[in-house]
């Protein structure tokens, strides 16, 4: 089923990709419909790997790793720490903040809608959500867990041994199923519905007037669809836009493209509204700072995408567009925080 949905989205974003290509760039010409809600239809299902299924009891363990600050070594921070729900799954900081205070050199970036990801953290350094959990635990700037140690000590509580027999009957308390429980959770959380999907849904009343046109401004002159596409607007892709920073980006990664130099992975659009401030930095504080930003094209560079260029918009279509991302973030929702195994 995921991979007959993975070809069907692909589609779908080829679709959108020759929507945009067909629009005059000078103005925001109307798109109809139908297309929009074709290029931007919320999936059905969350996709899990064959080796991670879903079940509730795994849910429920990796929900209680996620928030215990047992997994650093200090036993003062949890996953839940830089990824708060109160800030879209963010922490509403401009860089991270790990083991001891110690300043990191990235924001924190949402983890919604990561089951729909092949690539993780800002530079696509993990392959899949199991190693990307990892990463921040063993991390002696970040969470500072002596990786090794972590199985022996969640072993020591007799909740947690429950826990992970209810998980994954018969397998040991590893780092294996540790790093397993938390993607699970980590792919349950899925952005609510907006203004914008009951929209997409078929409600012309959902979005006024002024919102439907940002979309075309979106779409169009803006050319921010150009790399913020489908249901979760990111095309999962890495590109520098321009913005001054010396952090080389997906450079590190991958030296042979030069399009590499400054790259960092589009971050979706969903919650937007929660998860100020904004780049791979922290250094746009609003949404608004965002868009005219990327108005002036930034700096002009070899490695610059070529998605980005400069546009002009009048006032009045800023504010159309402004209202228009509004619409992405959906109404806030209590979230369960588990009581922590003893």
């Amino acid at each position: 089923m995921w991979r007959l949905e993975g070809i069907q989205m692909r589609c779908l974003l080829s679709i959108f990709a020759i929507i945009v290509a067909t629009l005059t760039p000078a103005t925001a010409q109307p798109t109809s419909d139908d297309a929009l809600r074709t290029a931007f239809a919320r999936p059905t299902a969350v996709p899990y790997p064959a080796n991670n299924r879903f079940t509730a009891e795994r849910e429920l363990l990796g929900r209680t790793l996620f928030f215990d600050p047992r997994l650093s070594g200090s036993n003062l921070l949890s996953c839940g720490s830089c990824h708060n729900p109160a800030f879209g799954w963010g922490d509403g900081q401009a860089i991270g903040r790990g083991h001891a205070m110690v300043p990191l050199t990235r924001r924190s970036p949402s983890i919604l809608n990561l089951a729909w990801s092949n690539a993780f953290f800002w530079d696509g350094r993990a392959p899949t959500l199991e190693i990307q959990a990892l990463g921040p635990l063993s991390n002696t700037i970040e969470m500072n867990m002596p990786i090794d140690a972590l199985p022996g000590k969640l072993a020591a509580v007799p909740g947690y041994r429950r826990l992970f027999e209810a998980a994954y009957p018969g397998e040991p308390l590893s780092l294996d199923t540790i790093t397993r429980a938390i993607a699970t959770f980590e792919r349950g959380l899925v952005s609510g519905l907006t203004a914008f999907d009951r929209w997409v849904a078929g409600n012309n009343d959902a979005l006024s007037p002024a919102e439907r046109r940002g979309l075309d401004i979106f779409v169009g002159p803006a050319g921010c669809a150009a790399c913020h596409t489908g249901w979760n607007f990111t095309d999962g892709q890495f590109h520098d836009t321009g913005l001054p920073t010396r952090d080389v980006g997906r450079a590190q990664l991958d030296t042979q493209d030069p399009h590499a130099l400054f790259a960092f992975k589009t971050p979706g659009l969903r919650d937007v509204g929660r998860r100020a401030p904004y780049m791979h930095d922290g250094s746009l504080p609003t949404i608004e700072s965002v868009v005219r930003f990327y108005e002036t094209g930034g700096e002009e560079r070899p490695s610059r995408s070529p998605h980005i260029r400069p546009f002009r918009l009048t006032e009045i279509e800023r504010a159309e567009l402004l209202a228009f991302l509004r619409t992405l973030t959906a109404p806030p929702r209590d979230v369960a925080v588990p009581s922590l195994p003893r």
